[in-house]
């Protein structure tokens, strides 16, 4: 796998020998996008930051909520080396004044490897780098960088409004660089590797399959393809892209690229496959996701605090078999206005998975109406 290529700070010392701007069009050339989710080009959000007066400090983004997705995890276990010398080198391309990783509070027995691994690291170069790694609490919320940087800074949890954007104003009004566990350990592999593929991506698929686990694919890779590495026991009908990405039907013949993704009304995200077979009802799985969304949700603004739990009530009096088609059209308006006014990240997901089961899905919930 590319992502477990150890570059054994060799990409450290070449960085050394290369201008702050050569490394910021290295970036930009070789195509790094972040992979948490949102695919904004690397090299233009380190430009954003720089060119600010202020002191910048970076955050590690390593909470991974999403449910399905594991890929971090999967780094920071089997290639922590890498990862930490993508933070070195990060943090001195961006000459910020303090790097914060924060990690998934179910990652904490990870915590002492990669302060071990940033000790030896400091040791062996010579140099010294303030770092900190801040245990996440479990909030989902706090996958939204503004929440985030209230976290770290002692806050609640809670997303802020944007503009401005954390690269302009981000912990204590300084101006802040939030980036993956997944776009930083790409950093090092890209300056040292002349190979560096910029199109390979990692896959977390699990579901109603027997093989689920992390497999390394290039955009493009076709759905049948993944589903052979999944391995089902049964029939599929549809596929979740994560809890925020939507619900789209198998189409085996279909190439995951986020155009193509998009062309059904959903997310790509982190590239996480939650497999769904024909034994399941697609509205027993949007119960389950609003569920999620309903407990998770910050209740910081009215529509996704209110909304997330209205939007949970009518799908369980669907599924109890107490709805109308006047549900139906009720649960999909909600779900629109929800995610248009929502404050973040999180509320403007909030009914996703609604309007996209209901777009592909329909005859599930019909069938369960009086």
């Amino acid at each position: 796998m590319q992502i477990l290529r150890n570059t054994n700070l060799e990409a450290y010392r070449k960085m050394e020998e290369m201008s702050q701007e050569e490394v910021l069009e290295m970036v930009d050339e070789k195509g790094l996008v972040g992979r948490g989710g949102a695919g904004f080009p690397t090299a233009r959000k380190w430009r954003m930051a720089l060119e600010q007066e202020d002191e910048t400090y970076l955050v590690i983004n390593a909470d991974e909520g999403e449910p399905g997705t594991f890929k971090d995890r999967f780094i920071m276990k089997h290639n922590p080396e890498t990862f930490i010398e993508g933070v070195i080198i990060t943090s001195r391309i961006l000459d910020v004044e303090k790097t914060y990783i924060y990690l998934r509070g179910e990652y904490e027995y990870l915590e002492e490897e990669l302060l071990e691994t940033f000790r030896e690291t400091m040791e062996e170069l010579g140099i010294e780098m303030d770092l900190e790694i801040v245990m996440g609490a479990g909030a989902y919320v706090c996958g939204e960088e503004t929440a985030i940087l209230e976290s770290i800074m002692g806050n609640r949890g809670t997303s802020m409004r944007k503009p401005p954007y954390p690269t302009v104003e981000g912990l204590w009004d300084s101006p802040t660089v939030v980036n993956n566990v997944e776009t930083i350990t790409c950093v090092p592999q890209l300056i040292l590797y002349d190979d560096w593929n910029p199109d390979l991506r990692l896959f977390s698929l699990s579901g109603n399959v027997s093989n689920p686990g992390l497999f390394e694919a290039p955009l493009g890779v076709k759905v049948s393809t993944l589903i052979d590495l999944a391995r089902p026991e049964k029939e599929l009908k549809a596929m979740s892209l994560g809890n925020f990405g939507g619900i789209m039907p198998i189409d085996e013949s279909m190439e995951i690229t986020p155009e193509l993704i998009s062309d059904e009304n959903c997310f790509h995200g982190t590239y996480s496959l939650i497999w769904i077979d024909e034994t399941n009802s697609i509205a027993d799985v949007c119960q389950n996701i609003a569920e999620f969304y309903t407990y998770e949700s910050c209740g910081k603004c009215t529509p996704c605090r209110e909304g997330s739990k209205k939007i949970l009530d009518l799908l369980v009096k669907i599924n109890e078999g107490k709805g109308s088609g006047n549900d139906l059209e009720e649960l999909e308006e909600l779900a629109e206005h929800v995610n248009s006014t929502s404050l973040c990240g999180l509320g403007k997901t909030v009914g996703k998975h609604v309007l996209t089961a209901l777009e592909h899905f329909r005859e599930d919930f019909e069938e369960r109406l009086v």
